[in-house]
């Protein structure tokens, strides 16, 4: 089946021209269908008062975007406070900022890297500006990997330097324009499409290799597009229209097809000759994260303390026939390197804590529940975190949530779900069951939000029709809340997070009143009492369970 492309729009410097931009938008799909979203790149904002006035138009939601609307931050400094802060947020209802430097990962799969405003001259560094921090923190997680091969797109609204080498000139000073780091990181980045602004040009270059002909293996082309400013006078081209199949799912042939015009890198003199220089700017690896404390595994055992424990799968022995998890034919899925505690595949787990599994993700007794029903919501296969989720194990993790928000109300509880992010290696969804009777939705909310703010810590509600990966990059640490109203509660973790504040909220006099219980260690049950406990909870749960007898 062939995959289905993603339709994405590009804009220019918009400066304040909502109108136009959106009026035009419209017309385009008018003529031609419907687009997935659209990218603007360089200055979005403008300080005049019509511009302002306009603007709160759409804050007020008196307007609205007529397409999920992405935004990099400010250009110049005159319009740093349309931004509330260098992390992403909505502005507007289908409008949201991306932030200052991060990747966006869409629900295609379609892998966006982005950053805002222009080089620093200096340090300290103005809040429009980046900094070579910046672009070691987006590209370490990307390229630390060795299968990392790119990206779908490259958003930055400064021009990288050089790019105009080996192809035909653009309309700008070439002495002037340009950023050295931008062409530095899109060279590490190596994608598909790389779009620029600031200049007030339009500029399509030739697509380039991204390896050497005979030397290395064939890569895929990147093609560079710079737009220029919406309705300007010379009436240049300020909007991009293109289909794209994200390159996760494409063909690895079709992929590294050359075009006929196809021109050397540009990039590869400047970095042949500052190799050092850019291995130490852009090139820090991103810190080993601490392991979750958190656990349902037993890691006592002989394996050196179950991370740095041998080769994978090394002694692992056969389950006896009377397993339950090894009857059920679960897909096989790759293990990270080094154990991980919470791989289904993984010899470390406690298979007798395991509830129920579907194909892409499992059900498990949380090990020192807070209470009776306190579960984990995990994926089989290895993901840190919800924003990284392929779309599939989404949806599956989504039905399992669904299946136990029914079975806590057939019980005359409800449900809250909660996330960290944060100093944990794989994905964990706490649920934890209250009781109906006692603790009241907006109990439960106002406990978060308190207890939070006693911590000098804020939750941020998100809007329902929100996704979490606009708010959150791959990468962000967080701290995650659900309740059954579909209230959803976000932090951004900066630093020193209480690594049991999920469970320090709901242990607490206000809701369950068992604040000796906030710790997981001392809630800790023999193996006997685990195993009756888990099918005594397997068994209730039976009925709701979409994935029994797969």
């Amino acid at each position: 089946m062939e995959e289905k492309p993603v339709r994405v729009l590009v804009c220019g410097d918009v400066e304040g021209k909502l109108g136009s931009l959106f009026n035009r938008v419209q017309s385009i799909q008018k003529k031609t269908g419907q687009f997935d979203l659209l990218l603007c790149i360089g200055e979005f904002f403008a300080s005049t008062p019509e511009a302002e006035e306009e603007w709160q138009q759409y804050q007020s939601g008196a307007k609205k975007a007529p397409i999920h609307t992405y935004i990099l931050g400010a250009g110049s400094q005159e319009t740093t406070k349309k931004f509330p802060s260098a992390d992403g947020c909505e502005l507007a209802e289908n409008i949201t900022y991306l932030g200052r430097r991060g990747v966006f990962t869409g629900v295609s799969g379609l892998q966006i890297a982005y950053v805002s405003g222009c080089e620093a001259p200096q340090e300290p560094a103005p809040s429009h500006c980046f900094t070579p921090k910046d672009l070691t923190a987006l590209l370490a997680p990307l390229t630390a990997s060795s299968k990392f091969r790119g990206v779908d797109i490259l958003l930055t609204s400064q021009w990288p330097k050089g790019v105009w080498h080996y192809a035909n000139n653009p309309e700008v000073n070439t002495k002037s324009c340009g950023s050295s780091a931008v062409a530095k990181l899109a060279d590490k980045l190596k994608p598909r499409y790389h779009f620029a602004a600031l200049e007030g040009a339009h500029y399509e270059r030739l697509p380039y290799r991204n390896h050497m002909v005979l030397q290395e293996n064939a890569r895929h082309v990147t093609r560079f597009i710079a737009l220029a400013t919406v309705n300007n006078p010379d009436k240049k081209k300020y909007l991009y229209a293109f289909n794209i199949i994200p390159m996760k799912t494409m063909d690895p042939s079709e992929l590294v097809k050359q075009p006929q015009d196809v021109t050397e890198n540009p990039y590869r003199r400047i970095a042949k000759d500052k190799k050092e220089t850019l291995k130490t700017s852009l090139g820090a690896a991103a810190e080993e994260e601490e392991p979750s404390t958190q656990f349902f595994f037993d890691l006592s055992g002989g394996r050196g303390g179950g991370r740095g424990g041998g080769a994978r799968g090394r002694g692992r022995k056969r389950p006896p026939e009377g397993d339950w998890v090894a009857r059920k034919q679960i897909r096989k899925q790759p293990l990270p390197p080094g154990e991980c505690w919470f791989c289904l595949a993984s010899p470390q787990v406690e298979k007798h804590l395991v509830v129920s599994i579907g194909t892409h993700c499992y059900l498990a007794l949380a090990k020192g529940g807070l209470n009776v029903g306190h579960v984990l919501i995990l994926p089989i296969g290895h993901y840190q975190s919800t924003v990284e989720l392929a779309s599939e194990v989404l949806q599956e993790m989504d039905q399992y949530k669904a299946a136990l928000r029914s079975f806590f109300k057939s019980r005359g509880e409800r449900c809250v779900l909660f996330e960290r992010n944060y100093r944990s290696q794989h994905l964990q969804i706490q649920v934890v069951p209250l009781p109906l009777d006692r603790c009241a939705t907006a109990d439960i909310k106002e406990a978060f939000v308190v207890q939070a703010q006693e911590q000098q810590m804020e939750l941020m509600e998100i809007p329902q029709h929100s996704d979490l990966k606009q708010i959150a990059p791959p990468g962000t640490p967080y701290f995650y809340v659900e309740l059954d109203s579909e209230e959803k509660l976000f932090y951004r973790i900066q630093r020193n997070f209480p690594l049991q504040f999920g469970r320090e909220v709901l242990a607490s006099e206000a809701l369950l009143n068992i604040p000796t219980r906030a710790d997981w260690k001392e809630c800790k049950q023999s193996r006997g009492e685990e195993e009756a406990a888990c099918a005594q909870l397997r068994d209730a749960f039976q009925p709701f369970d979409f994935a029994w007898g797969d």
